[in-house]
């Protein structure tokens, strides 16, 4: 997870067509109730623990109004996460040690839709609601998107304390340049090969106000 500071813009407006909540792996059901205790401690926002396509989470929100999310691995059988940082306050049995499920909000989910599945292979294995849930390869908490349905909010707008873009990691350069003869074949726009030195990436609008 990158921060981009840029002095003077304006704070964002949540709303549709956004990356609007961003996921963070933590072991299990215990260090959520560590991190329940955290929050309250610093002041920080939070819904308490609740159950979302049968993963307990917490959502959560910086003090810039960025949404956030802690999920519980107690139960996961999907990509395996990475490891805590060891030297921080966070005991690490409770660390966060993974990025986890991102949740999507649009108002043409049938269009997104055809493209996780079509373009990305993602599949659709749940729903609640307005919300699905899509997975891809392992699945689990580290391979998955939340999208919810929802025609009624006005479209977000940029700022700070918004998501700019999604980034999804392949194995290499070879990899990488599959999937840019992809978004060619598909006629989708997107940036093109992108060296940024440290990492090299592709970027591709999929869907009103979405950046993966």
């Amino acid at each position: 997870m990158t921060f981009f500071d840029f002095p003077g813009i304006p704070l964002s407006r949540h709303g549709n067509n956004e990356i609007y909540r961003s996921g963070l792996r933590v072991p299990n059901d215990r260090a959520l109730e560590y991190w329940l205790k955290r929050f309250d401690h610093f002041g920080v926002k939070h819904t308490g623990i609740f159950e979302q396509f049968g993963v307990n989470v917490i959502n959560f929100e910086d003090y810039d109004g960025q949404q956030m999310q802690l999920i519980s691995d107690e139960h996961d059988t999907g990509v395996a996460p990475g490891t805590a940082w060891t030297n921080g306050p966070v005991p690490t049995e409770f660390g966060i040690h993974g990025l986890g499920t991102t949740l999507i909000r649009v108002a043409d989910f049938h269009s997104l839709k055809q493209v996780l599945e079509i373009l990305l292979f993602f599949r659709e294995t749940k729903t609640e609601g307005n919300l699905h849930y899509f997975e891809m390869g392992e699945g689990g908490n580290g391979a998955s998107i939340i999208v919810e349905h929802n025609q009624l909010m006005a479209s977000a707008q940029q700022g700070f304390g918004a998501v700019h873009h999604i980034a999804f990691r392949v194995k290499d350069r070879e990899q990488l340049d599959l999937w840019i003869e992809r978004m060619q074949a598909y006629q989708v726009p997107s940036s093109g090969y992108v060296d940024r030195f440290y990492f090299e990436s592709l970027y591709a609008p999929v869907a009103d106000g979405i950046l993966f």
